[in-house]
């Protein structure tokens, strides 16, 4: 049950920032016993490729900050989140083994296909409501929601690796807020339709 709320929470924090969850699982399998990389993973904490996240994640959160370029980032990271999601999640699965899950060892795609999905889910929530941000707030909304969804995927991250159970919480509070900002979206679009 650990294990995925874990990869639930890192896949979580994907689909708001791709490459946080991949710097943070990969730093702590070098620096603690926190996160056990399986077979096939070992590059995830090799420092070269650690170095490249980071300059990607340097990237990301520059283009992400500046309104309407914040879009055409989203658009790109379509396949990039979705993708990072299921790496960091098949990546932190492999806690399934401790909890003697034979199916999920049997089943690595199973790891791989919820990390895309959630990744993916809140990947399209992110890219759906930033427009409406930008526009309600004449962009200056951008830097401020892009800077709350750094540090949400960064608490993400280090929830799932450290209290897994607090996961839960963070998913219901993120549900929450989902369900209010899409409110929010159709409401404004029924405004705009009279």
């Amino acid at each position: 049950m650990l294990a995925a709320l874990t990869g639930l929470g890192l896949s979580t924090a994907a689909g708001l920032n791709a490459y946080i969850p991949l710097l943070v699982v990969g730093v702590l399998a070098n620096l603690t016993d926190a996160v056990r990389l399986p077979d096939g993973y070992g590059w995830l904490s090799d420092w070269g490729v650690l170095a490249v996240l980071a300059v990607l994640l340097l990237a990301e959160t520059v283009l992400d900050k500046v309104p309407a370029v914040d879009s055409v980032n989203d658009a790109i990271q379509t396949v990039v989140r979705p993708a990072s999601g299921g790496v960091v999640f098949s990546a932190t699965s492999a806690a399934a083994e401790f909890e003697n899950s034979s199916w999920m060892a049997a089943h690595p795609w199973a790891g791989w296909l919820l990390g895309i999905v959630v990744a993916l889910a809140v990947h399209a929530m992110k890219a759906v409501t930033r427009p409406v941000v930008n526009v309600g707030t004449a962009g200056v909304g951008a830097p401020v929601v892009s800077t709350a969804e750094d540090a949400g995927a960064l608490g993400m991250s280090l929830l799932a690796v450290f209290a897994p159970v607090l996961v839960v919480v963070a998913l219901l509070l993120l549900a929450v807020l989902a369900y209010f900002l899409i409110r929010k979206v159709r409401r404004r679009r029924a405004r705009r339709s009279r």
